[in-house]
């Protein structure tokens, strides 16, 4: 047979292309990427489309207004999405929303002058940028800046751009909203100019969605005027066309009912597994730590073996929650759609930009039990624009009202903790509201969020299972007509019920679909991710440690001494061990009382535990209580280099710990109490003073 030459195979290859193209009229290649048609994290790799250019993106979708979002838990992201649409409907600009990991920003040099750019950044943790704004935080702050065009710092090189901020903080943390207050130092060193005043939203304060209503109108008054714009009246547009698919059932292969990607619907788990891929992991263990009137406490040990998950002691797990059932119920029959919870839905973007926030094909139930946060508070602006589709003219009227007065909408909707569901179902009496567009649903509820647990087990003690402490949330607020059910801590109850035996846990009169979209969970599994934090025991174990932890804020310590016994075991030096803890009654709550006893054996007098019971005697007792009474040993320790830990309550009791160490300090120094307050700043900056709060 004559030896092919390279050109002849060059030319069959073409050929051979060629009839494939022909015959299959482009199958293989002209179908429609599923965005989540993969398990693979997609950090800029086009979630907004291919080019990582803003200025191309905008000049190819027409827009002239970006919405750019820092987001940890999703608020950020949808306060940028309400920034959007409102622009859009009101002032007709042409907007698109931004993640800030899916581009780059040398280029921002170019951003046109009849252009708007749009901050929305969330501060996290210890004022550090939410993880999507890393790179665009690190970029914009640098010293040794340069642009695309050459230009540094020094020649103003953003002077066309026009930009607009809102942070959201907690004061409760020493670098309230730092993220948007540096970013807005560095666009306007570099010659950016500012629309308005930066906004600052308080999640401490409970203010946000307040501080953000009160900003949002000045900002747009500035917007107005600046860019030439004319208010028009606010008529809703939909961002998302559902289409009801009748020849589809919810048995059909290729409908979603939950699952998160297409790997997990084809019954394929496939790392790495991570904040956008869950891994479905098993409940190797659980058990109630205490059972009380008002609360019961949850341990549970989650298997990661096999999974290439790995954790370090201090890092935090996450558990993706799935709604309960009677609150999909409520949000279903509200809406008109209890009739058809299970018929097949298509979603698609009206906008190129815009990203349907999970997979489709779906159906009713699925999008609703397992990607919408339906049990959060209800914001005015989406009563404001879900008022034009009410049941009634009377009830328009009151959502009119309660969405345009602050004092009024506090008193009937916030003070008594009210959701959407509940909130509609109260105001029509339980007449459905059917006009509501499904679309608008979509995008004024919040997209359902992972929650996140310190991590209660040393990774160097048990590497393949994550223990979680969990206090079950079920709670009375005066003025609510409902009892506050936690979500994700109810459905952990209900799934360690299910692995003792019930067959149909109804946990707090909650029931939960805890067998997954198809079963795939089969009632003792749950999905998961793990975050690394820097919250961490010193690298020389030599070193002394404090923590101070009362109710489930000792879950990380208990990782922490645990770790710190197995060392002392292994023949190690161990340093000074000290924990302050803090529950109500020995008998009652006094979490893990029997291991603590373990680990002094291991760790001997490098173990000193002081608990404060706060309803044992006729005055209550907390842990600051027996940080001044132990403040001279405290004082000691720190001389020493201590390392410093706080977990539990941000608003109070860590705000408490912080203020109190400042004057430990001062008083066994015999120094002023300011000086006592820097010292503690020094010990914060230096990773010295280390906190795991909450707000």
């Amino acid at each position: 047979m004559a030896q092919l030459d390279t050109l002849d195979i060059v030319v069959l290859a073409v050929l051979l292309v060629g009839t494939v193209a022909y015959f299959t009229k482009g199958t293989y290649w002209g179908q429609t990427v599923d965005p989540y048609g993969s398990s693979l994290p997609t950090a800029g790799l086009g979630k907004a489309g291919k080019s990582r250019n803003i200025i191309e993106k905008m000049e190819e979708s027409d827009k002239n207004c970006v919405v750019f979002y820092g987001s940890q838990t999703g608020t950020a992201e949808d306060y940028a999405s309400r920034i959007a649409k409102e622009g859009h409907s009101r002032f007709g600009l042409k907007t698109m929303v931004a993640d800030l990991e899916d581009y780059d920003y040398e280029n921002l040099d170019q951003f046109p002058e009849d252009k708007l750019a749009v901050f929305v950044l969330a501060t996290y943790g210890e004022g550090e940028p939410t993880d999507n704004a890393v790179e665009f935080y690190e970029f914009i702050g640098s010293e040794d800046i340069t642009f695309s065009e050459g230009a540094t710092a020094d020649d103003k090189p953003l002077k066309n751009l026009k930009y607009v901020t809102f942070g959201l903080g907690n004061n409760t943390y020493e670098h309230y909203n730092s993220m948007v207050r540096n970013v807005d130092k560095y666009l306007t060193r570099l010659g950016a100019k500012r629309l308005g005043s930066a906004g600052e939203g308080d999640d401490g304060a409970g203010t946000m969605e307040e501080d953000f209503l009160a900003w949002k109108e000045p900002m747009w008054a500035a917007v107005v005027e600046d860019m030439g714009l004319e208010e028009r009246e606010a008529v809703y547009e939909a961002v998302f066309e559902i289409t009801e698919k009748p020849d589809m059932t919810p048995e059909h292969d290729d409908v979603y009912l939950g699952e998160p990607n297409k790997n997990h619907l084809e019954g394929s788990q496939k790392g790495p597994f991570n904040a956008t891929n869950p891994f479905i992991a098993p409940i190797v263990e659980s058990y109630e730590l205490f059972t009380a009137n008002d609360r019961n406490c949850l341990h549970m040990e989650i298997g990661i073996g096999g999974s290439n998950l790995s954790y370090t002691t201090g890092d935090h797990i996450a558990i993706w929650p799935t709604n309960s059932g009677k609150e999909v119920d409520r949000f279903l029959n509200i809406l008109g759609l209890a009739s058809k919870r299970h018929s097949v839905i298509a979603v698609k973007a009206l906008d190129a930009t815009a990203k349907v926030p999970f997979p489709s094909p779906t159906t009713y139930d699925a999008v609703v039990r397992y990607h919408m946060e339906i049990g959060a508070p209800v914001s005015r602006q989406l009563v404001s624009t879900i008022a034009q589709f009410a049941p009634s003219e009377e009830v328009k009227a009151e959502m009119v009202k309660l969405g345009s007065d602050k004092d009024y909408f506090h008193q009937q909707v916030t003070d008594r903790h009210l959701n959407l569901a509940q909130l509609l179902e109260i105001l029509s009496k339980g007449e459905p509201w059917t006009q509501v567009p499904f679309s608008l649903i979509i995008e004024g509820v919040l997209k359902i969020q992972p929650r996140y647990y310190s991590i209660s087990s040393s990774s160097h003690v048990q590497k393949d299972k994550i223990s979680i402490t969990a206090v079950v949330e079920s709670s009375s607020k005066p003025g609510a007509p409902h009892i506050l059910k936690g979500v994700t801590t109810n459905y952990l109850l209900a799934l360690k019920q299910k692995q003792h035996g019930d067959p149909n846990p109804d946990p707090h009169g909650l029931n939960y679909a805890i067998t997954g979209p198809r079963n795939k969970y089969d009632g003792i599994h749950v999905p998961v991710h793990v975050r690394h934090s820097n919250f961490k025991l010193p690298s020389d174990p030599s070193k002394p440690v404090i923590m101070v932890g009362p109710g489930t804020g000792v879950a990380p310590f208990r990782a922490f001494v645990q770790e710190r016994a197995a060392q002392a075991k292994a023949g190690q030096n161990v340093g000074k061990t000290v924990l302050f803890f803090g529950c109500r009654k020995r008998d009652e709550d006094f979490l893990y009382s029997k291991e603590w006893q373990q680990y002094k054996e291991a760790l001997g007098d490098n173990f000193v535990m002081h608990v404060a019971f706060s309803r044992e005697g006729p005055n209550k007792v907390y842990v600051q209580h027996k940080m001044e009474e132990y403040g001279e040993e405290i004082n000691k320790l720190i001389e020493q280099k201590a390392y410093f830990y706080v977990c539990g309550d941000a608003s109070n009791m860590a705000r408490e710990v912080n203020i109190l160490l400042g004057k430990i300090i001062a008083k066994y120094r015999n120094l002023p109490e300011q000086k006592g307050e820097e010292i503690v700043k020094v010990m914060r900056a230096s990773n010295q003073y280390q906190e795991d709060v909450w707000s």
